[in-house]
């Protein structure tokens, strides 16, 4: 009886140890990709070195104003002028603000082009209000070599806009379109340059509120 059991313990231990060995040999002779997947991804430890926007003009700009105009840039957070250009300086101030003053181990270019700006027009935001359709590219290079560092990676933006007595009541307070715009992008641009996943957008897709960035010296 004891020989009985004697053997039995042993095919048991003999299983166990074989068991364990299959585990081991397995994770030694996994692919390096699929080790390499398991492996959390360090985050990315970026200065800024420098920038370039980016916003073509081949992009149309409309001026109606209706509640929802065609166009590739639609902007009235600032007096009529050129456009392209006061889209160029929001991308602008929104990098300072975001990025100028990270200081990690490696210095980058930040470059952005732009696909769409397309805010709210004065009857959409004195009435029902809308979303701020916010649409580029951006890449991140080294700036001695140029190689890429990151991306490209397309990035939709979007952000509520708020309409009738909400926008009055938010622009009494200095929330103006153009303030909420700049420092939403400035919180895109620095999770992109700081975050592991890069910046990612809420699970509906679109920003509800803007959390104020600590101004910082412009470049």
């Amino acid at each position: 009886m004891n020989r009985v059991r004697l053997t039995a313990m042993m095919m048991v231990l003999g299983l166990g140890l074989s068991a364990c060995a299959s585990v081991d040999t397995a994770t030694r002779n996994a692919p390096l990709e699929q080790i390499s997947a398991e492996m959390p991804m360090p985050a990315p430890s970026f200065a800024l070195a420098g920038f370039d926007v980016n916003v073509p003009t081949t992009l149309k700009v409309s001026e109606k104003n209706s509640y929802y105009p065609g166009g590739d840039i639609v902007w009235r957070g600032d007096a009529f002028g050129n456009r392209y250009e006061q889209v160029g300086a929001i991308f602008e101030e929104a990098i300072a603000l975001g990025a100028s003053d990270l200081h990690g181990a490696m210095g980058v270019v930040i470059e952005i082009e732009l696909k769409r700006f397309h805010a709210l027009t004065e009857k959409t935001r004195y009435s029902v209000g809308g979303i701020h359709s916010i649409e580029f590219v951006m890449t991140i290079r080294d700036p001695q070599t140029g190689a890429i560092v990151r991306g490209p990676r397309e990035i939709k933006a979007d952000l509520v806009g708020y309409g009738g007595s909400k926008a009055l009541q938010a622009e009494a307070r200095g929330l103006t379109q153009k303030y909420r715009i700049t420092n939403h992008l400035a919180r895109v641009i620095r999770d992109e340059m700081t975050l592991t996943t890069g910046w990612v957008a809420p699970k509906k897709g679109v920003t509800a509120t803007v959390q104020p960035m600590t101004p910082v010296k412009a470049l």
